[in-house]
Parts: structure tokens; sequence; C-alpha cells
């Protein structure tokens, strides 16, 4: 019988089960002809290295396996590589795109995301030291009352950005944050369809983020401006929701009057509710009413009529908000040059010239 550590003396032999020892960032400097400072650059993507010895040390990355020890970089530079993400709904496409985004963009620079969601029932003040408490920075997704909430709750001492709707004109949020134009979106859209021959335009609400329940969230900002723009009194906003069921919910109310032609909706879900309501209804879409969506989400393309929406490059907002927390917790990290998150209109089916 042969018990492991009793046989022969001399080193054990190298089996193919033998664990392979991971190789360290000294190992990396040696395989590529560099000092390890050199390699600790490439690997925090710093831009003072030459791109042949950049491609070299990648090379030798690859080869070695070389994977960098979280913890001890921790130790060592005082940064813990790590993201908390606070966002009340990873379903939607504007929340999940964003999500996504920062979630590719901390992935290359080494960090890990966590996420927690939040809930009506949660207290935000013990949410936002909960996620203190994880260590790193904070990232919030704050597109509705919930992420607001807890943004306003982040100690001004914790490193923490955000993606946010677009702030009123004049007043920027007190906190890094990125944002789109959607209420100039919300105005492009609502005069579109003004210049199809429509008299007037109704709404679909989604909720503001801020404010009281009567407050107006930019795009219903943008759609009520380019109205009284033209000379029209905004009629009421139909309806308050996210999703396609409070969508239909307030499509059936306005397929009731013969008077609407042209609908703008704050999301994609929102036109989806709509469409199966004027359909329910026997409304055509667009030869009786015109309908526009917003966000462009990956559904708004194929269903029947094709949606006509908005736009809006939300994985961008994702990668902008983690260079916005990169640089407060790399006091060496120069982020790229800041990108311009313009909405685009994209004309498609569901919206046509008044014929009656």
């Amino acid at each position: 019988m042969h018990v492991t550590g009793h046989g022969s003396p001399g080193p054990p032999r190298r089996t193919s089960r033998t664990p392979r020892k991971a190789a360290s960032i000294r190992d990396v400097a040696e395989a590529a002809n560099v000092s390890y400072q050199t390699v600790s650059r490439v690997i925090n993507g710093h831009p003072n290295v030459k791109e042949e010895t950049r491609s070299r040390v990648e090379a030798a990355i690859a080869e070695l396996g070389f994977r960098r020890n979280a913890s001890a970089y921790a130790l060592a530079s005082g940064v813990t590589r790590a993201v908390t993400v606070l966002t009340s709904n990873t379903v939607l496409h504007g929340y999940a795109a964003t999500l996504q985004g920062l979630e590719e963009a901390a992935r290359a620079a080494g960090y890990s995301v966590g996420v927690r969601v939040l809930t009506p029932e949660d207290d935000p003040v013990r949410t936002v030291a909960t996620a203190t408490a994880a260590g790193g920075g904070i990232v919030v997704i704050g597109f509705d009352r919930l992420g607001a909430a807890a943004l306003a709750r982040v100690p001004a001492d914790v490193p923490c950005a955000s993606a946010v709707e677009a702030p009123p004109p004049g007043r920027a949020p007190v906190r890094p944050a990125v944002w789109a134009d959607d209420r100039e979106a919300a105005r492009a859209a609502t005069r579109h369809l003004l210049d199809l021959g429509h008299r007037t335009v109704h709404y679909v609400a989604i909720p503001a983020s801020t404010g009281s329940r009567t407050s107006m969230a930019p795009r219903a900002e943008g759609w009520r401006q380019a109205l009284e723009s033209a000379g029209v009194t905004p009629p009421p906003p139909t309806g308050e929701g996210w999703d396609a069921l409070a969508g239909y919910e307030a499509g059936r109310e306005l397929a009731r009057d013969p008077g609407v032609t042209a609908i703008l909706c704050g999301n994609d879900d929102l036109a989806l509710g709509v469409l199966r309501a004027l359909h329910h209804a026997g409304r055509a879409v667009p030869g009786d009413v015109s309908v526009i969506g917003f966000d462009d989400a990956p559904h708004s393309a194929f269903v029947t009529p094709a949606l006509t929406t908005v736009r809006m490059d939300f994985q961008g907002l994702g990668r902008a908000a983690f260079q916005l927390l990169r640089t407060q917790l790399e006091s060496d990290y120069r982020p790229p040059e800041p990108a311009l998150f313009a909405p685009e209109l994209v004309p498609r089916e569901s919206s046509g010239r008044r014929t009656a």
C-alpha cells in the first residue's frame, strides 16, 4: 500500500494531474522581458506603454494563463476592484441594456460586479449601507423613484456614479452622472407626428423619477413643450406605468375616442400594449392611429406593424457610468473622451400621415 508522503525520498514526480503553479506578475515580466511595473501598467490600461511592449506583455499573459489576484491588488493599491449596482429593475430594456454596458466595461477593467435590486419594501438607508460595506464603489441606475431615492442616500465620501433621467436645463446632478437628452427626443418625436398632419398627440406616461406624483418626467415635458410651441393645448397624459399591461389599459381608453389619431408612448413596452388595444378596438395602425414608442427595445422592429421609436444608447450610458466611477477609484486613471448620447428617431411602419 502506498500512502502519499511516505514513499521513497526525493521530490514528487509531476503528473498530468499535478496542479500547475499559478503564474505571477514577475513570471509575466520575465517572459515578456520587461519590468513587473510595466506589466502592472498594461494590466491597468495605462496609456503610457508602447504598443509593441503592450502586445508582448499581453501575449505573455495569454501564454502563461496569468490572472491577477484581486485581494493582493487591493492590498497593494488601496483599490477594491468591485462595483455594486443599485437598480429597481433588471428586465425592462433600458435598465437591462444599461446594466449590460456597465458590466462589460467593468469586466474589461478587471472589476467584479454585484447587483442589488431595489424594492419598495427596502429601507434605502440600509440598502445603501449594505452596498457601501461591500467595498469598491456604487453605480445607481436612477431612472425611477426607487433609484433616485437610493442615490440621494449615498454618503458623500463613497465613490459613486449614476445613469439618470435628463436633469432640468441648467441643473446638473450633485453626484457624477450620465444621461441622454430624452426631453429633446420626445420633442422631436412629437414634432414628427405633427408634421405628418396630426392635430394633436396623446401621451402614455412613464412615472417621473423625482418629485411628487404630479411631476412630469423629461419625456412628458418634451411632449408638452412641442405641442405648446405648435400652439396646441396638450391633452391630459393617459395612464402611468412601465409595462405592456399598463399600455394596454391606456390604449383601451384612447381607442374609444375617435379624435385620437396619434399617440406617443413613454417606452416601447407601453407601446406594445397600446398597439394590441388598438387592434382589439378595430383601430388600424397607422391608418387610423399613429403610434411612437421610446427606447428601441429589441422587439420593436419585429412587431406588426414595426414600431416607430426613439433609439437610446443605454449600453453606452452604462459604460460611461462605470468610467465615471473608475476615475474616483483610481487616482491615475484618465477616462476616454465623453461620448454624446444623442437619441435618434427611428421611423418604421407604425407612424404615418393623417388621412382623415
